[in-house]
């Protein structure tokens, strides 16, 4: 039997041109800015948004051990009993039976959980909600365009008539799902690759088509598709990506595992894409939620079981592939669950909630302090927030894509104070990616002591230190590197900023963003 059982649809969607390519600035090689700034994410980070469709219930998802009593007495239909929970060091909150897999990414400093993230003035329409995370607006503030479709919008200038180019063949981003979210619109149109579901991936992968009925409605069916093949500038593009992968781990057989199986493919593959998105639906647990005579069964421990299986298949193919120090995921919903659970042994929608970040790169732990339960409470009473969601965001482009305060202002439409979400993970680079990497700095953001990672070159290259106007501000080392090698260097006297390690050679164009604090 095939690997699909999905309705088929595949649709690409462009982009408006950005403010970068204004700019005119000029590397010694005739790069720009904006093409260092392209360079800098096309080699390096990637970012993968898990949407939990419908509303996570955060309180029976990652419980606060120090509020049992009072949530036995507001929650009663739906509390999990405390000896089912999985309790993480150093802190005081369990996970739900369900997220073994992510408590081993925990205990590893691999996982960490931010709490209460939220808006204010939150909005409990699953739509209205869903567009303000997406678009990275206020909630009284209608915003037409998405955090991430701003953000490569200023990236990637030109998109789409200059692309694709000689600096991007590839898909700005990639999301799955049934058609082109609020989240990746630019400006003016929207700047990813939809991808509704893995069957019809499978298909262009293995260059197959679904039959048609021999009649009428199956002839326009045919034209269809056809129209739809034609129109689609980068299906060569990501065949070619999942093509050169050849194994994968077994990854479960459910839409979230296998939604995130391609993106993994793709950045085994080399696809240059620094975005991706998935969609999980289901979290608008009313009722059922739980089964009455066992809460840690029902359908959120199916949900969350589910979930739990994919990310631990993720990030094993991730390593099995090298490429588990270039990625970080992170899960969002569109709000929480009421603190008091309704007669229905279910939820009704809420406000904050937690959220998860993991990865090699990720600092580990738990991000503020346990919301208050007040053994009183009333249906009308929920969650407050702590975070504001654009913080998590903010410091997402910061920490890991590297991406300048005033572009981050723009894309955020506003200031807001980052959480410290990406650690120094020197010790935890696997075997695999330590000789897989083409290039790595760390620590960065750097302070002092620096180590530059390299893969082989087998011909004399410069590496340099690059700065925003495209001077070359120093160069750290020059010769060949015919074997992984690690170089050590004091930043100390380095101004602080953004810069570019560059690595250039006759056939050798390699380029990382670093922050020097």
């Amino acid at each position: 039997m095939k690997r699909r059982s999905f309705v088929k649809h595949i649709a690409h969607s462009l982009a408006a041109p950005g403010i970068l390519g204004t700019m005119g600035f000029k590397l010694p090689g005739s790069h720009s800015l904006s093409s260092l700034l392209r360079m800098a994410i096309d080699t390096d980070r990637v970012l993968v948004l898990i949407f939990m469709d419908g509303g996570n219930d955060g309180l029976n998802t990652v419980v606060p051990l120090d509020q049992l009593s009072a949530l036995n007495k507001v929650r009663p239909h739906v509390v999990l009993p405390e000896n089912s929970l999985l309790q993480l060091d150093r802190s005081e909150v369990g996970l739900h039976p369900a997220l073994e897999g992510l408590k081993s990414l925990y205990d590893e400093d691999r996982l960490q959980i931010i709490q209460n993230v939220g808006y204010p003035d939150q909005n409990y329409s699953h739509f209205r909600s869903a567009d303000i995370w997406m678009s990275g607006s206020d909630a009284d503030e209608l915003v037409n365009s998405g955090w991430t479709g701003r953000f490569l919008n200023e990236t990637f200038p030109g998109y789409p008539d200059s692309y694709p180019n000689e600096d991007m063949t590839d898909p700005l981003a990639v999301e799955i799902g049934y058609g082109s979210s609020l989240l990746f619109q630019g400006p003016q149109s929207a700047m990813s690759m939809v991808i509704s579901d893995p069957d019809f991936f499978y298909d262009l992968v293995d260059g197959e088509e679904q039959p048609a009925p021999d009649t009428l409605a199956g002839d326009k069916l045919r034209y269809v598709r056809l129209i739809a093949r034609q129109s689609q500038s980068y299906g060569q593009t990501v065949k070619q990506a999942a093509d050169k992968v050849k194994r994968q781990v077994d990854f479960p057989l459910t839409f979230i595992a296998q939604q995130l199986k391609i993106v993994s493919q793709l950045i085994a593959g080399g696809l240059k894409t620094p975005l991706y998105m998935v969609r999980y639906g289901g979290f608008d647990t009313h009722d059922a939620q739980v089964e009455e005579s066992d809460h840690t069964a029902g359908e959120h421990a199916q949900l969350l079981q589910e979930l739990n299986d994919a990310v631990m298949a993720f990030m094993k193919d991730l390593e099995m592939q090298g490429t588990d120090d270039r990625v970080v995921g992170m899960t969002f919903s569109e709000f929480g669950r009421r603190i008091v659970s309704n007669a229905s042994l279910g939820t009704d929608h809420g406000a904050a909630a937690p959220l998860f970040c993991f990865g090699n790169a990720v600092m580990g732990g738990v991000t503020g302090e346990n919301p208050q339960i007040s053994s009183s409470a009333t249906y009308d009473d929920n969650l407050d927030w702590k975070v504001d969601f654009r913080q998590v965001y903010a410091s997402l482009l910061e920490q890991w894509l590297g991406t300048d305060s005033s572009v981050i202002s723009n894309v955020l439409n506003g200031d807001f104070e980052s959480v410290e979400i990406i650690g120094e993970r020197t010790e935890t680079l696997s075997a695999a990616s330590q000789v897989s990497r083409d290039l790595l700095v760390y620590p960065n953001p750097m302070k002092d002591h620096v180590t530059i990672r390299m893969s082989p070159t087998f011909e004399k290259v410069s590496v340099d230190l690059i700065d925003m106007a495209g001077r070359k501000v120093l160069n750290i080392y020059k010769g060949q590197i015919q074997s992984p090698k690690d170089l050590i260097w004091n930043a100390s006297q380095v101004p602080a900023g953004r810069y570019f390690v560059s690595v250039r050679g006759p056939q050798t164009s390699r380029m990382f963003s670093v922050i020097k604090l």
